[in-house]
């Protein structure tokens, strides 16, 4: 059986189509209609559908009434356990007061009643057929499905399971505690698991909130579990969790606005963007144009950046080169034209020309050497002390200090020529990664075109400029023309000592909580959006 339905918008349908033993993601932010599309989806498929609510009541309790499994069951699915329950019952039933998009969904009792139940049955089915001789292999109960997983999830604790209660062991301790006492991540696991199991044959299993109360390290393990256990299920999973979105082998759909019509503005995910499925459903489910940064995404990289381009959906990208392939691609790809982009890069001593060619991209150097060293220019750094009540002289004083200590650091020829290999590094790896030998057809056309193509690399020139640069800055004073070169995660210790008197971990610390509030940052967010380069959406 195939699940089928159409997601309105705003000038046509999208047709959704799920086989049982497959999944469809749909990942949206705050307020994008998430729940209201959970609900869509639930009435559109009717009672194929079986709902988990992301507002889910989690309190375990073992020692509920023991009832019959069909009554558990109409409870659990309807909300009522009347005989002459239907579909109708559901949503002013199970979703109380018939707001199924923010009802509080409490049925832990009917879940643990139905686990109870099949258990009985089963258990008593099994011993029947023993004493007739007739058993071949018993069959599991869901209980002990249950635990099978748990076990393999959870491999430290182990589900004690017996007629009428729930224990938990310690594995290697001694000792049992009540299934009441599980933590919050144990007792949402324990709850996935057994909504999964107790769902009828070959439902649509519909999940708001997947990672709720689940621990990041487990989350990708317990939903390969739960769809290999119901095979003959098809699962809906909506998520804000990229990361999560990404860990799923399934269609993915970026849902980007509601209206109260009902109205989705939903769109695909598409396969060989050349950006990985988790960036492309940030680059789809974003409001923003998107601005790719060097760098790894440090805490205070980000701060800065989010702080500064606060219009702009900022992504780290690594490289330069990675900066550069990802603004070509975004512009390149038809799929997400209707985002635009920008990206920032570190300065590397970018000759006029090479500055105009990444202008024409879409990318834009910074004026120092790595994103770290804006704070050291005294623009930044005049802002940052006189926080501290430094003004007047006082205040030129300690801006002095700041920059002899730095120029300190360089006295000596051998640490001039730790920042020159260093730069010549780099120069070296940009070239090489400019290196084309794809036209190449034997060893000799191989040797002859990397020589032609590396012959103007001249690295005893680079070093010899770099150096000069370094000096020249050391002799006339010029900071700003220092940090275009000099990479040193010691000198923000100098700026956080000369400024602040703090250790460096206080001083990023209090920098990035100084850029995350808008109304604090008000004097210092200026000074950096004053050295930064401006950009332009493309």
């Amino acid at each position: 059986m195939t699940f089928t339905f159409q997601i309105p918008n705003s000038d046509q349908q999208t047709p959704i189509a799920i086989e049982p033993g497959s999944s469809v993601v749909f990942v949206g932010a705050n307020g994008s209609g998430k729940t209201r599309l959970a609900v869509f989806i639930e009435d559109a498929a009717g009672s194929d559908a079986h709902r988990i609510s992301a507002h889910r009541a989690l309190k375990l309790n073992p020692a509920v009434p023991k009832i019959r499994g069909a009554e558990a069951l109409r409870k659990l699915r309807l909300g009522w356990e009347h005989e002459s329950a239907t579909i109708h019952n559901r949503s002013g039933s199970r979703w109380a007061d018939s707001t199924p998009a923010v009802a509080m969904l409490n049925d832990f009792d009917s879940l643990l009643q139905a686990l109870f139940a099949d258990q009985s049955v089963t258990t008593l089915d099994t011993h029947s057929k023993a004493r007739s001789g007739t058993l071949t292999q018993a069959m599991p109960t869901k209980f002990e499905t249950l635990s099978d997983i748990w076990q393999r999830l959870l491999p430290h604790r182990q589900l004690v399971i017996s007629g009428d209660d729930i224990q938990v062991s310690v594995i290697g301790g001694s000792g049992t505690y009540p299934a009441s006492d599980m933590s919050d991540g144990e007792r949402a696991i324990f709850y996935l698991l057994a909504q999964a199991l107790v769902a009828a044959d070959s439902s649509l299993l519909i999940i708001d909130e997947p990672e709720l109360h689940v621990h990041p390290s487990i989350m990708s393990s317990l939903w390969d579990e739960i769809e290999a256990a119901r095979k003959d299920c098809a699962f809906i999973f909506i998520t804000h969790d990229l990361h999560f979105a990404a860990t799923r082998a399934a269609q993915k759909y970026v849902i980007k606005s509601y209206t109260s019509a009902p109205s989705w503005t939903i769109e695909s995910v598409p396969d060989d963007t050349g950006f990985s499925e988790e960036v492309t459903t940030l680059i789809l489910g974003s409001r923003r144009p998107i601005l790719f940064v060097e760098g790894a995404g440090t805490s205070l990289d980000l701060a800065i950046y989010r702080c500064c381009y606060s219009e702009w959906t900022v992504i780290p990208r690594g490289s330069c080169e990675q900066v550069v392939h990802a603004v070509v691609t975004m512009r390149a790809n038809a799929q997400l034209t209707r985002v635009t982009c920008a990206g920032i890069v570190d300065a590397d001593d970018y000759t006029s020309d090479e500055i105009h060619y990444l202008n024409g991209l879409g990318v834009y150097p910074l004026p120092v050497s790595e994103v770290e060293n804006l704070i050291l220019l005294p623009e930044v750094s005049r802002v940052i002390a006189q926080t501290e009540g430094y003004a007047g002289a006082d205040l030129e004083q300690q801006l002095s200090k700041l920059q002899t200590a730095i120029f300190n650091t360089l006295q000596s020829q051998a640490a001039i020529d730790e920042v020159v290999v260093r730069y010549c590094r780099r120069r070296i790896d940009r070239a090489l990664k400019k290196v084309d030998l794809s036209g190449s057809k034997s060893i000799d056309e191989l040797l002859s075109e990397y020589a032609s193509q590396t012959a103007a690399l001249d690295i005893a020139g680079i070093a010899a400029g770099a150096t000069k640069k370094i000096q020249d800055a050391l002799a006339n004073g010029n900071l700003p023309s220092l940090l275009t070169i000099y990479d040193n995660k010691g000198m923000l210790a100098l700026a956080a000592q000369h400024l602040k008197q703090t250790r460096l971990a206080s001083f990023e610390g209090w920098l990035t909580r100084m850029l995350r509030d808008v109304v604090v940052a008000s004097g210092l967010a200026p000074a950096f959006r004053r050295v930064l380069p401006p950009v332009q959406a493309s």
